[in-house]
């Protein structure tokens, strides 16, 4: 499958360093609203719906891990951007490894969050069954369980909804789809061949890809550096704001390529 046109927006200069902010499965670019004011300071922020989310259309499956690095190099193309930073968090961050090993002039640091080289297939062959049989809102609460901390999400009510909305919104297909390319995924060939400057981030309390996933693409990639946030669960940076954003600018800014 080529590219399609996913929907994107862009903040902050426009002569500035490109940062390419890519989602979790289920989650819309709204997921990086806590990251991007600050970032847009400093750079040019490309933040889109990843197919089957969102704004964003959703084609007819089967899709691979490359057609969804293809959408990201076709923003990149659409904004004028040869290369960029490139953050993603778990499905976010395969796209952004598997961009890394197979296009490496396109990026130039890569951050890998709460992500997976290597999943167990059959949870997530299980629920694309399930999104197709009777739709997304039937385990959006589930999910977004394993989204935040339970202190954090009881004490963020609001957030659990509009979380549990953003799943619900998803297409069906299209979310089973994606589904299956996260079950699909092995990238663990790959990690070595990624040459772009590496922070993997963890989570210590995430329930869906626990620390264990992230140490082994920090042990697969050559240099990388691996940041542990506790607590944190799968979106950390929903509920770790501050520390999150810091290290990701800490991270893009290291060249001395900010504005």
């Amino acid at each position: 499958m080529s590219a399609v046109e996913v929907s994107y927006t862009v903040d902050g200069a426009a002569d500035a360093p490109v940062v390419v902010l890519s989602n979790s499965l289920g989650a819309t670019r709204a997921m990086w609203d806590p990251q991007v004011p600050a970032l847009a300071e400093r750079y040019r922020v490309v933040t889109y719906d990843g197919r089957g989310h969102g704004e964003s259309p959703a084609p007819a499956g089967p899709y691979t891990l490359d057609d969804l690095v293809d959408d990201v190099l076709l923003v990149l193309d659409r904004v004028g951007a040869e290369r960029a930073h490139v953050a993603g968090v778990s499905l976010g961050g395969m796209v952004g490894m598997r961009m890394a090993a197979r296009e490496p002039a396109r990026v130039h640091r890569l951050a890998v969050m709460f992500s997976s080289a290597k999943v167990d297939p059959q949870g997530f062959l299980d629920r694309a069954a399930q999104a197709r049989s009777g739709g997304t809102a039937q385990f959006a609460p589930t999910v977004v369980q394993r989204w935040l901390t339970p202190a954090h999400a009881a004490d963020h009510p609001d957030l659990v909804a509009r979380l549990e909305a953003m799943i619900a919104g998803a297409d069906d297909e299209g979310y089973a789809a994606c589904c299956e390319v996260v079950g699909n995924v092995d990238l663990r060939e790959d990690l070595g061949r990624i040459t772009a400057p590496t922070l993997v981030m963890s989570g210590a309390d995430d329930p869906a890809l626990p620390p264990p996933h992230q140490e082994a693409i920090a042990a697969g990639i050559p240099g990388a550096e691996l940041l542990s946030l506790s607590p944190g669960a799968h979106l950390a940076n929903l509920e770790r704001t501050l520390e999150v954003t810091g290290a990701l600018l800490a991270h893009f800014d290291a060249d001395g390529n900010a504005r």
